[in-house]
C-alpha cells in the first residue's frame, strides 16, 4: 500500500469507529507503479491471493518527561530497501504467523483461548497461534521478550549471547516458539497484549496479510535493541511523528487513532472497548 491520506482517519475507539468500514483509496492516493499493478489486477479477472495470518505490535514506552501519566512513545523499524513487501516503510514489529507459534504445553498467563478467540474472530487455536506470533515478533525485532517464569513475573533481561543465539534461531525458524518457551520454563504473559485492530491487505496486492494489531507496555528492565535484519533503522516515535514517516495506511491509520489519547492507560483502557474481531480492508475506487 501507500502512504495516503485517506487512510488518516479521525481518532475514535469502541465498536461505533467509523473505521470499522473499508476505507476508500483514489487513484490520485497511489504511486504510479502500485496504481498499474492495481489497475493490471483488477483487468485481468485475477483471484486475490489469500491473506496470511499474521499479527504486529506497537510497543509503548512513557516519553522522558511525561511519566506513565504523560506522553508516550512507540517503538517503530524501517523496513530494508529489499524487503519485498512495504520496504523503505517504518512499521511496528510483526509479522505472519508460524505454525509453530502455538502448541501444547505451553504456559499461558491472561486470557484463555476461548476468550482470545471471541476478541479476535478466530477459532481458538489460532488465537493462540496469533497471540503467540505477536510475543514472537517483538522478541525478534526487538528484543523484547513478554514472557516470564510465572503468570504474574517478566524476565528483566534477555540481551546476553544465550538469549540472542535462542532469537536468531527463532528468525531462521530453526526453533519454534512453543519449543523456546518449554526449554526456558517461562509463561506467555498473554496478558500484557491488549488487541486494538485488524487489517487486510487490498485484494490487488501480491502478498496478502491479515493483520491484529495489538498494544503492549515496555518490560520494566527490558531494553529495545536493533536486533532485526528486516530493519535498518529503529526509533521511538510519538504518534504525531506520524506525519513525517512514509507508512503504510495501516500504520499511519493506527497511530492517528492512538494519537487521541493523552497517556498509556487511557489507551490501554480504550482498547478494551475496540472491535479486534472486524476486518479493515481498504479498497480502490477506480475512476
Amino acid at each position: 500500500m501507500t502512504d495516503a491520506p485517506p487512510a488518516d482517519p479521525g481518532p475514535g475507539a469502541g465498536t461505533d469507529d467509523r473505521f470499522r468500514s473499508s476505507p476508500e483509496l483514489r487513484p490520485t492516493d497511489l504511486p504510479p507503479a502500485l496504481l498499474a499493478r492495481a489497475r493490471s489486477f483488477y483487468g485481468s479477472g485475477a483471484t486475490p491471493a489469500v491473506p496470511r495470518l499474521a499479527a504486529t505490535v506497537l510497543l509503548l514506552r512513557p516519553e522522558a518527561s511525561g511519566g506513565q501519566s504523560g506522553g508516550y512513545q512507540v517503538y517503530a523499524i524501517r523496513r530494508v530497501p529489499t524487503m519485498p513487501f512495504a520496504p523503505g516503510m517504518y512499521a511496528f514489529p510483526g509479522g505472519s504467523v508460524d505454525p509453530r507459534d502455538a502448541g501444547a504445553g505451553i504456559r499461558w498467563a491472561g486470557p484463555d483461548a476461548a476468550t482470545w478467540a471471541r476478541r479476535l474472530g478466530q477459532s481458538p487455536d489460532q488465537a493462540e497461534a496469533v497471540v503467540c506470533a505477536a510475543v514472537r515478533e517483538v522478541f525478534e525485532e526487538s528484543g523484547i521478550l513478554l514472557a516470564g517464569p510465572t503468570g504474574s513475573t517478566i524476565v528483566d533481561d534477555v540481551s546476553g549471547d544465550d538469549w540472542e543465539v535462542e532469537r536468531a534461531a527463532l528468525v531462521a525458524r530453526q526453533l519454534g516458539f512453543a519449543e523456546f518457551l518449554r526449554a526456558r520454563d517461562l509463561a506467555l504473559r498473554a496478558d500484557l497484549l491488549a488487541p486494538w485492530a485488524r487489517w487486510i491487505t487490498p485484494e490487488f496486492e501480491p502478498r496478502r496479510y491479515d493483520t491484529y494489531f495489538f498494544l503492549a507496555r515496555l518490560p520494566d528492565g527490558q531494553l529495545t535493541r536493533n536486533v532485526g535484519g528486516e530493519a535498518d533503522e529503529v526509533r521511538w516515535v510519538r504518534p504525531i511523528d506520524r506525519r513525517g514517516l512514509p507508512m503504510l495506511p495501516p500504520t499511519r491509520a493506527t497511530l492517528k487513532q492512538v494519537d487521541a489519547y493523552g497517556s498509556i492507560d487511557e489507551l490501554m483502557a480504550a482498547a478494551a472497548a475496540r472491535d479486534a474481531a472486524t476486518p479493515v480492508m481498504p479498497r480502490l475506487v477506480q475512476a
